[in-house]
C-alpha cells in the first residue's frame, strides 16, 4: 500500500515519534511549566516503555493505547508547552540519534499490573469464603 495517504500516515507517525521525544525532554527542563512537566512526563514514560499497559496482542485493545490514548496524551501535553519551548525541544529531539527508554514507565506498568492481580487475587478469595 503506498500514495499519498500512506506518505502522510508515515509523517504523522514520524512527528509522534518526535514528539515523544520532545516531551522526555520537556520533562526534564526547569523552562517548562509544572502541570506540563508532569503529563510530559508521563506520556513519554509510557510511550518510551518497553511494556505496553495494554499488551497488542489482546484484540482491539492492544492497539487502543497506540492509536488513541498516547497521541491524545501527547496532543494535551504539546498544548500546555509554550509554542517557542516546545519548537526548541523538537529540534532537541530531531538531533538525537538514540530513542530514550523509560524503565520507570515499565516499573511503573508492571505495578499496576501486579496489583490488578493482587486485588483480583483478593476479591476471589472474599468472594470464595
Amino acid at each position: 500500500m503506498s500514495g499519498p495517504v500512506m506518505d502522510r500516515l508515515k509523517a504523522w507517525a514520524r512527528r509522534l515519534k518526535r514528539d515523544v521525544v520532545a516531551l522526555w525532554i520537556a520533562a526534564r527542563d526547569p523552562r517548562t511549566p509544572l502541570a506540563a512537566k508532569l503529563l510530559a512526563g508521563a506520556v513519554a514514560a509510557y510511550a518510551l516503555s518497553p511494556i505496553d499497559l495494554i499488551p497488542d496482542f489482546i484484540p482491539v485493545l492492544g492497539y487502543l493505547d497506540d492509536l488513541l490514548i498516547v497521541p491524545l496524551g501527547i496532543m494535551i501535553a504539546v498544548r500546555l508547552i509554550p509554542p517557542p519551548l516546545m519548537a526548541a525541544f523538537r529540534e532537541m529531539a530531531e538531533q538525537r540519534r538514540t530513542r530514550p527508554r523509560s524503565l520507570a514507565g515499565a516499573a511503573v506498568i508492571v505495578s499496576v499490573w501486579l496489583a490488578a492481580i493482587a486485588v483480583t487475587g483478593w476479591l476471589i478469595w472474599r468472594w470464595r469464603r
